[in-house]
């Protein structure tokens, strides 16, 4: 079951995905397209997974939160869009955020933690 401390985390994580999905027209960077489709497609995706996963109690998505932000860290080099400074800082700052969040999760999670316990004492031996 989800801890009632996590739960903060998904509607910052929530949060973060609506200013990315908005933000190229906020900041001003709507001219670069694939700056652009990147913020708005995982913004609203980010915004929905984490919308319908604070209702549940399932942490699994914290996974793809953390992998969205870790691509969301170096989107700007594999989709061109680097010299783009403001829409580059953005992915970057909303990205590092995203997967602090996820993993701030993550490490609340019981099972996680029991799974990490087993095997640190499998291979102590």
């Amino acid at each position: 079951m989800k801890t009632a401390t996590a739960r903060w985390q998904d509607w910052a994580s929530f949060t973060l995905g609506l200013w990315l999905a908005l933000s190229p027209w906020i900041v001003g960077y709507t001219e670069h397209e694939s700056a652009t489709g990147n913020a708005v497609f995982l913004g609203l995706a980010l915004a929905l997974g984490c919308h319908f996963e604070a209702a549940f109690d399932e942490s699994a998505p914290e996974w793809i939160n953390l992998a969205a932000g870790l691509w969301l860290v170096i989107a700007p080099f594999v989709l061109g869009f680097s010299a783009v400074h403001v829409a580059t800082a953005n992915s970057i700052a909303v990205g590092s955020l995203v997967a602090v969040l996820a993993g701030s999760a993550l490490s609340l999670d019981k099972e996680i933690g029991k799974l990490l316990h087993r095997r640190t004492a499998d291979h102590s031996r």
